[in-house]
Formats: C-alpha cells, structure tokens, sequence
C-alpha cells in the first residue's frame, strides 16, 4: 500500500483511555500502510482534545444534553479538515454521525462486559453489603443495578477510569462500574478481576469496540482502513445500534445489548430507570452469515419485539413507535 500523500491526524479525546486507543489505531495504521515508526507518526499524528463532555463532571449527561457531547468537537475537526481519522469507543458514538462522517473501520471488539469495583472487592452484585452507596453516571448501570439491589442507594459519579478509582478510594462511594475492555487497554490491574456475567448486567450497546469515523467519500483514509476492519465486530456492533436506533437510544434511556459471537445469541433490554420494570428479549444471530444490512434487520426485530410486548408501558421511557 502507498504512503498518503500529506499527513492524516487522528482526533481523539485527550482522556488516558482515549488517548491508549487512538495510539492503538495510529501503531495499526503504519503497519497497514508500510512506513516506519518516525515517517508514520508524521503521517498521523495524534490530535488531541477536551470533549464539552469531559469538561462537564457536576451531573450527568443525560442533564447535560446526552452522549453526542463527547464526539461535538471531533467531529468539528473532521469536518473542517484538520483531522483525517477520529477514534471513538463506540457505545458513546449517537446512532446517527453527523452528515458526512461515516464510521470506516471497527477493531476487533474487546471484552464488553461491565466490572465491579468496590471498596472490599466484591465482583458479584449479590455480594453487596445491604444499602451501601454505588455511584455511577450510567443509566443502564443504575437501572440494572437497582433490578437486582433495591435496597442499593445510586449517587451520580462523573470522571475518567482513575478519577472514578480515586472517589472510591477516597470513600466517597462504595462501589463503581467500569468497562473491562477500558481497564484492559491501560494495563490495568483491575482487569485480572471477574467480570460480571450478562445475566447480572447486560453491557451498553456496542461496549469495548472502537469505531473510526472518516470523512465520507475520503477513499485514501478508508482504503488504509480495510486492514484494521473486523468483520464479526462490526456486524456485532451495527445490529445493537440498531437496536438501540429503534428504541429511541440515547442517554435519557436504560438500554442495553450484546451479540454474544460464540453462543450466536443476540439480547436486549430495556428497563425503567428506577429498575422496577424490565423487558429483555433474545434471538439466535450468526455473524458468520449475517452481513450489515442483515445484522440492522436484526436489531430492529429485536427492538420491535420488547415494543410488541411492553406496549404502552414503554411509551414514557423510549416514546411512541
């Protein structure tokens, strides 16, 4: 493969985990193209920057104005031509990018499971002592949790993976969420620890994959894709955003999903926010033979399944059909 011709920056928030990724794509990206360490870095160099959604730690992004706010000022840059590449975890990436990015590549997907942090290294939720304090900014996590533990006390707890470990060493919570595919990619010592099962806390839609946007029509930036590219992850990941898609899915709702590629099975749920109410279906989906188009048939059968059955229950949560 030929060298591109002027150097293509890769966006990226200036988070440590973000940063890691973006690093990751950068390492991928000169393999795929043949320069070396030096010519590659200049070629694509990192573009670090502060999200509206980094900056804001004093409530949640659902009061803030939802999950877009992490990507608003990459895809700025990508749209204004001062950056060729942009690397997203993908569960924060809206449903739909704005007009004219589209995501060229999806990495091989790393474990998507959730984890549990607490002061005294409980990993099951059911190990909990009674009403201790959680804290957490995801909504998913808090339904889910309060699910299975009412009796739990949920605080909002904003902040990258150490701002969130200091908290909790500091004492200010019990016990925190983080993603095992996020701990995994710092080297984190936390990430040897068990994971919590799916049947305890089924992950957000397309958790431990990372995407990267390219402008749309840029040939030269998705050619340098095609190596990265895993075809298994990125149909895993385009049938739980459309489940997600079909349901109204953004912050202000409780939803989770995951193909789970061994098994071929494909689970969603969506529960009230206070946990009270669940409804979660499954369904048999082969990515070995599914294709994009076919894995977003699929994720909107599943949705249209839990919105047959939850019936006008669900209307406040995800809004009518």
């Amino acid at each position: 493969m030929s060298l591109p011709s002027h150097p293509l920056p890769i966006a990226t928030r200036r988070s440590p985990l973000a940063m890691a990724q973006a690093l990751d794509v950068q390492a991928r990206l000169i393999v795929a193209c043949g320069a070396d360490r030096a010519e590659g870095e200049a070629l694509f160099p990192i573009l670090g920057l502060v999200s509206t959604g980094d900056k804001i730690q004093d409530r949640t992004l659902l009061e803030a104005g939802g999950k877009g706010l992490f990507t608003k000022e990459i895809d700025e840059a990508q749209l204004e031509g001062r950056a060729g590449f942009a690397v997203h975890s993908m569960k924060d990436v809206p449903t739909h990018l704005p007009d004219g990015l589209v995501i060229g590549a999806v990495l091989e997907r790393e474990d998507p499971a959730d984890m549990l942090i607490s002061s005294r290294n409980e990993t099951r939720l059911a190990d909990l002592p009674q009403g201790v304090v959680v804290g957490t900014a995801s909504l998913r996590r808090q339904a889910q949790l309060l699910a299975a533990r009412p009796d739990l006390r949920v605080v909002p707890l904003r902040g990258n993976v150490q701002t969130r470990l200091a908290k909790l060493d500091a004492g200010e919570v019990y016990a925190t969420f983080l993603a095992k595919a996020g701990l995994k990619r710092l080297g984190h010592e936390l990430s040897a620890r068990p994971a919590l099962e799916r049947s305890e806390m089924l992950p957000a839609a397309a958790q431990g994959a990372i995407g990267v946007a390219i402008r749309q029509g840029d040939d030269t930036a998705q050619t340098l894709l095609e190596a990265l590219n895993h075809s298994a992850s990125e149909i895993a990941i385009e049938a739980e955003r459309a489940f997600l898609d079909r349901l109204d899915g953004s912050c202000r709702t409780p939803i989770a999903a995951n193909v789970h590629i061994e098994s071929m099975d494909f689970r969603g749920e969506v529960l009230t926010p206070d946990g009270e109410m669940t409804w979660r279906e499954d369904m048999r989906f082969d990515v070995k033979t599914a294709n994009l188009a076919s894995a977003r048939e699929a994720g909107f059968e599943l949705a249209q399944r839990i919105r047959d059955r939850a019936g006008d229950a669900l209307k406040p949560i995800v809004g009518p059909a």
